[in-house]
């Protein structure tokens, strides 16, 4: 897992302290072990991410779920809302780029016309 790396130390606060939605550094973790709404964000991230660090996390979604079930309190208290707005998922893919043909629509584009020969007369001088 190439692309899948740590780069920060999480560790709980003492106490609690607000969040600023206005901090461009500020990070909000999410634990996909111990919450199923947290899960599904990484699924959703790894659809969206560039193809080798979507490869790392089909790895990581893989072990969490082929591993035991976990809930946190959050976990806990969002497992009934991902249950009731569940729907099947394909299995985990790395997406390829996207043609950068346009797709077909099924119907023939309409062919150009020549212009028609002009039926004036000219001018004499």
């Amino acid at each position: 897992m190439g692309e899948l790396t740590r780069r920060y130390i999480v560790m709980p606060m003492a106490t609690e302290g607000p969040f600023d939605v206005r901090d461009p550094d500020a990070t909000f973790v999410l634990k996909p072990w111990k919450d199923p709404a947290a899960l599904r964000a990484l699924e959703s991230y790894r659809d969206l991410c560039y193809p080798e660090l979507a490869e790392d996390l089909n790895g990581w979604i893989r072990t969490i779920r082929s591993g035991p079930v976990v809930r946190g309190g959050v976990g806990a208290r969002n497992e009934e809302y991902v249950a009731a707005r569940a729907k099947p998922r394909a299995e985990v893919r790395p997406t390829p780029a996207p043609d950068p043909k346009p797709k077909s629509t099924g119907k023939p584009k309409p062919k150009a016309k020549a212009p028609k020969p002009s039926t004036k007369k000219a001018k004499r001088r």
